[in-house]
């Protein structure tokens, strides 16, 4: 019931025909020209209403919730740069924090070290900030009672960091239509306008930023595995959901110098506990748990954190580089990964790649690099690369499996390549060869002297392919066909008796 009174006290909050609660920055909702009417004609001061009598605009009070639902305390100041900066000065989210703490929304927290006021949600603000959010009331966290007492220089750290990265786009505040008798026609207006005006540059755009208010969370405690009824937790300082830009999932840890290095890396070992822990589904699979809080961020290891150093003007540029260093070397367990080799195949030279299957992929930036570039700019020191690059390329896993799989496959097209010119120089080779054999001219043949006549028949005395010369051996006088003519002639009585006379 009471949980009920809050909601609908939060709803009251943004009335019917008002602009809604994350309207962009700097309109004025439709009821804004009937406030002021009421006001000229004898009301509320400052244009107010018995229920707002500062006059506060139920965008404006929008956009106050949900800064404070997701930075807890801060200035009017941070929630005008962060919701709205195309306001012109910070007196509208001023009056609505005056309006909101007459409804026992918003308290005063103190002051900050730069004498700011600073202002906090009370336990029925922090569920109207989850009505304006669209979150769960058991999502927003505490309401940071006491982070003030000291000036709560850490917060403010947090704030510009998250101001510096989202860089809420400012946009021109609609103006009010002017009534009184003295207004100057807006033709009239513009036509006193000096020309030389019209031909300035255009001013610089500003750098992008990365998400809106509703993608931040801050002060987000994980629990982590321990034995006992004090459950330990690693705090993380802001956590970052843009999926549009390509960051489906960033931890932030913001560090004002203050602490020793070791203090700091030793939270990056909690981390990895938290990380590690596994559980399971509605089917049954297993996973870790912080895929229950986080979505995937599509690629191995664990969620990335950043580091954001703030040095202020304690911290010179040298002792933040020996800073940065000491924290790279403490915590190199954590986000170097292991490196598993390949062995080149045919005498090509050892390969491997590294498994960030257990890495939690390490960022370091600076709040002044933020502030002066924006999170587009080249201004993230991924630890294990070795120079400044945008958020994107510090992101990926230069020489992960992927990475290797690629360059394997690279070699073995090369390989291929090769092989096909090897095989293409053969195919060359041989035609050029059997070309040249075509084409080479035929050896000149030795020319014999005739063979004399048969002195019996007149044809010459070497006789056809085949004569059996054993049967008739030459004689050098008659051919093959007359020795055997010669030779079958039938005896006489002499040469039977004295054998026949040897053919001279």
């Amino acid at each position: 019931m009471r949980c009920d009174q809050r909601v609908r006290a939060a709803r009251v909050l943004l009335r019917p025909g008002a602009a809604g609660p994350l309207a962009p920055g700097g309109e004025e909702s439709p009821g804004h020209e009937a406030r002021s009417r009421g006001k000229r004609e004898g009301g509320f001061g400052v244009g107010g209403s018995k229920a707002y009598p500062y006059g506060s605009t139920a965008a404006v009070r929008g956009h106050v919730l949900a800064a404070l639902g997701v930075l807890k305390v801060a200035t009017a100041d941070q929630i005008h740069r962060l919701t709205a900066p195309g306001h012109k000065d910070n007196k509208a989210f001023r009056n609505a924090l005056l309006d909101l703490s007459r409804h026992g929304l918003t308290v005063s927290a103190g002051s900050a070290r730069d004498g700011n006021k600073l202002r906090g949600l009370t336990p029925l603000g922090l569920t109207a900030a989850a009505e304006v959010l669209g979150r769960p009331a058991g999502e927003m966290g505490s309401t940071a009672c006491g982070a003030a007492r000291s000036g709560a220089p850490h917060a403010m750290a947090v704030n510009e960091t998250v101001i510096a990265i989202t860089r809420t786009a400012p946009e021109p505040t609609r103006p009010v239509r002017r009534t009184t008798a003295g207004a100057v026609p807006a033709e009239t207006a513009a036509a006193v306008i000096p020309a030389a005006r019209t031909g300035l540059p255009a001013a610089p755009a500003a750098p992008a930023g990365v998400g809106s208010v509703s993608s931040w969370s801050t002060e987000v405690a994980m629990a982590l595995p321990s034995a006992g009824r004090n459950r330990a937790t690693v705090q993380t300082d802001a956590v970052l959901f843009a999926p549009g830009a390509g960051v489906p999932v960033l931890l932030f840890e913001v560090d004002n110098c203050t602490e020793s290095a070791d203090v700091l890396a030793v939270k990056f070992d909690r981390y990895r506990r938290f990380f590690r822990q596994k559980t399971k589904d509605h089917q049954g699979r297993e996973l870790p748990v912080w895929r229950a809080l986080y979505p995937p961020t599509f690629r191995e290891g664990h969620p990335p954190v950043a580091v954001v150093f703030n040095p202020g003007i304690r911290t010179g540029e040298q002792a933040l580089k020996n800073r940065m260093n000491r924290v790279l070397d403490l915590t190199r367990e954590f986000w170097s990964g292991r490196w598993e080799p390949r062995g080149g195949p045919s005498g090509e030279p050892a390969d491997g790649y590294r498994d960030y299957s257990d890495a939690i992929p390490l960022l370091f930036t600076t709040l002044p690099y933020l502030q002066d570039e924006g999170p587009l700019g080249m201004v993230w020191w991924r630890c294990g690369h070795r120079e400044w690059q945008t958020l994107t390329d510090a992101l990926t896993n230069g020489d992960d499996i992927e990475a290797w799989h690629r360059r394997d496959e690279e070699r073995r097209r090369r390989r291929e390549a090769e092989r096909e010119e090897a095989e293409r120089a053969r195919t060359q080779e041989a035609e050029h060869r059997r070309t040249t054999w075509d084409n080479k001219p035929q050896d000149p043949q030795p020319v014999l002297p005739a063979p004399p006549p048969c002195e019996r028949c007149g044809r010459p005395i070497t006789g056809p392919f085949g004569a059996d010369d054993a049967f008739t051996p030459p004689d050098g006088r008659h051919c093959a066909s007359c020795r055997t003519d010669l030779r079958q002639q039938p005896m006489t009585l002499r040469q039977a008796l004295f054998g026949k006379r040897p053919v001279t």
